[in-house]
């Protein structure tokens, strides 16, 4: 992989990581039109997923920090009482993080190989895609203005219930197929759900933070950069246009959850679904 292709792809990712568009399905179909050849490397990915991580937790710091400091500072106050824990606002939300990892922590041990061999067909990305379009225009639907949900979020603690918050999880673990969005998903998913909007914007934001990172942790101990065929160059530059190209769209990507139609986006992946099957 030659530098600027990896500038190029890091740019991809770090565009379509938060628009719900499926970032894994563009890298593969940036590779495809730049004939980089990576099918069974898949470290690239892996940091350029990471650099997102860290756009995220730039974006969201201030959150990020509120969270871990009222959790260590309710851990004096943790305890059970009639059968159910009893914990500050931030312990509930960390642990409804922690329920939404179980998926994909399963699908990572269980079935990573089976999840490997699907990266670099394009024809996979183009029916993923078309999944995602149908995911977003259903949640669109399920989440209009008026419609009673059979799960009302308002009545759980931070939005979201713990039940919610595993099918999230559920959708994330889905999402690792390459085309499927990971941020159209879980957010189709929350809103199906009933969470709110403005919940879920974050929700699934930060959610994906602890998987991405020990997915990394585990490449690099593993000795992926010894066995990369990806140069160290190319990596740290991928590393950097994923980063700073991540920042823009993670704020933007906030702002429209909250108020635009996932419609549109849905339109988008039936037109670039159409695309792979003309072309691919």
């Amino acid at each position: 992989m030659e530098w600027f292709e990896a500038v190029l792809l890091g740019l991809i990712q770090g565009l379509t990581e938060f628009l719900p568009v499926s970032s894994s399905g563009h890298l593969e179909i940036g590779k495809a039109l730049l004939g980089v050849e990576t099918t069974d490397d898949l470290l690239f990915t892996t940091m350029v997923h990471a650099a997102t991580v860290l756009s995220t937790i730039v974006v969201f710091r201030r959150q990020i920090w509120d969270l871990l400091k009222g959790f260590f500072c309710g851990l004096k106050g943790l305890k059970v009482s009639q059968g159910r824990l009893v914990c500050n606002d931030q312990t509930d939300y960390l642990l409804k993080m922690v329920v939404s990892m179980i998926p994909v922590f399963i699908v990572g041990v269980f079935f990573k190989d089976a999840v490997e061999s699907l990266f670099g067909s394009i024809t996979v990305v183009g029916f993923a895609l078309v999944a995602t379009a149908l995911l977003l225009f259903f949640s669109d639907y399920a989440s209009r203005p008026g419609r009673k949900s059979i799960f009302p979020a308002n009545e759980y603690r931070n939005g979201i219930s713990y039940w919610q918050a595993l099918a999230v999880g559920v959708g994330q673990a889905f999402a690792v197929i390459p085309g499927l969005s990971r941020s159209g998903t879980t957010i189709s998913t929350g809103l199906i759900c009933g969470v709110r909007r403005d919940v879920m914007a974050q929700f699934s934001f930060l959610m994906v933070l602890v998987p991405i990172l020990g997915e990394t942790f585990l490449e690099l101990v593993g000795g992926g950069f010894g066995a990369s065929s990806v140069g160290a160059v190319s990596l740290l530059l991928g590393f950097i246009s994923a980063f700073l190209s991540g920042l823009f769209a993670c704020k933007v990507m906030i702002a429209l959850v909250k108020k635009a139609k996932l419609s549109w986006f849905a339109l988008y992946c039936l037109l670039a679904a159409a695309a792979i099957f003309i072309f691919g």
